[in-house]
């Protein structure tokens, strides 16, 4: 009986410190996770700075220009590595007023402290007096703008659906995600970039508003691309995340239609204005005329895509839907009313 309980203790203890030596492995293993996670996060959202002379030599003397925005021009660049190379794009400021050269301050905040697949990543900067750049994670195929309307022929419906889902999502978490609540004021497809597996990533926050949820607050000065600016932000300057709503709203009826909000060469004078050709193809039951020509459309999605730009494109903000509404009448999980025409139009 003795030698019983003496095996049963003996076993119960190396049970115990077998316990104890799994748990302390268990433990270590996972502090070295934390610590991997730490550094990875660290080295993410750390800037570096570069200096002028190194952007200089990296972009060829600034040679490869991928395109010019409001606020300067951004060339392609080549950074040398470990082994392996990294290219990048580097946007050159404008030489502009002191408040306006602010820019940089402000996407070094903005861009800097963000971290989501449909943003484009803010690798570093340079400030050296006069000479200002900004340093972004490359995307080899170009702008929303050149994939919407200067392919030879019209991208897959599937993938322009997906596109539109990618920005929603980025707006979203621009507006309720990050820390503080982060309105863009210039979305428009050149401000749109695509990535090699057609990933859609938002750029250029030269307008950005650090915003708390449902302020507003008015701006002067500049009002961006007045094709996608919400009537209350051009004409008083005034913001809220509802002005974003907006420019999403025009830029999902382009996505829909591969075509610009204006065009002058169209067959009557109805379709020169995107929203309202668009409206009059909804309310006479015509929406294949939008898709006219491509193959594989889903068209209940299409009319779906239609609804939610309609409404996000009124000129009363109370009218447009949050961007997470937005998602979910993309994706088909909440239902849409019939929308009104937009003021515009009456």
């Amino acid at each position: 009986m003795g030698l019983s309980l003496g095996s049963v203790t003996s076993l119960c203890f190396v049970i115990a410190i077998c316990s104890f030596l799994l748990y302390r492995h268990r433990v270590q293993n996972y502090e070295k996770l934390l610590e991997n996670k730490s550094s990875v996060l660290t080295e993410q959202f750390t800037l570096r700075s570069f200096s002028f002379d190194e952007l200089d030599e990296a972009t060829h003397g600034f040679q490869d220009e991928l395109g010019k925005g409001s606020f300067g021009t951004v060339y392609k660049g080549i950074l040398p590595g470990d082994g392996k190379s990294k290219t990048i794009a580097v946007k050159r400021l404008k030489k502009v007023n002191a408040g306006e050269t602010d820019q940089i301050r402000t996407e070094k905040t903005v861009i800097g402290r963000t971290n989501h697949r449909n943003l484009v990543r803010l690798l570093g900067f340079c400030v050296e007096g006069s000479r200002k750049l900004l340093v972004y994670e490359y995307l080899g195929n170009g702008s929303l703008a050149y994939f919407l309307f200067n392919m030879n022929k019209r991208p897959v419906w599937k993938e322009r659906a997906r596109i539109a889902l990618d920005v929603a999502k980025g707006i979203l978490y621009l507006h309720e995600e990050c820390e503080g609540c982060i309105i863009h004021c210039n979305l428009k497809p050149h401000n749109i970039l695509l990535d090699d597996s057609l990933t859609a990533k938002i750029l250029d926050f030269g307008l950005a508003k650090l915003l708390r949820p449902n302020q507003t607050c008015s701006t002067p000065g500049t009002k961006g691309a007045a094709w996608y600016s919400a009537p209350e932000w051009q004409s008083s300057g005034l913001v809220s995340v509802k002005v974003d709503v907006y420019s999403f709203g025009v830029i999902l009826l382009e996505i829909i239609c591969c075509r610009s909000n204006i065009e002058v060469q169209v067959c009557s004078a109805d379709e020169i204005l995107l929203s309202t050709w668009v409206y009059n193809c909804f309310i006479g039951g015509e929406l294949n005329k939008l898709v006219e020509g491509e193959e594989e459309v889903d068209m209940k999605m299409v009319e779906r895509f239609v609804k939610v730009g309609l409404w996000c494109i009124q000129d009363d903000p109370n009218l447009r839907p949050l961007m997470k509404n937005v998602i979910l009448m993309l994706e088909g999980t909440m239902t849409i009313p019939v929308p009104p025409s937009p003021s515009l139009l009456l």
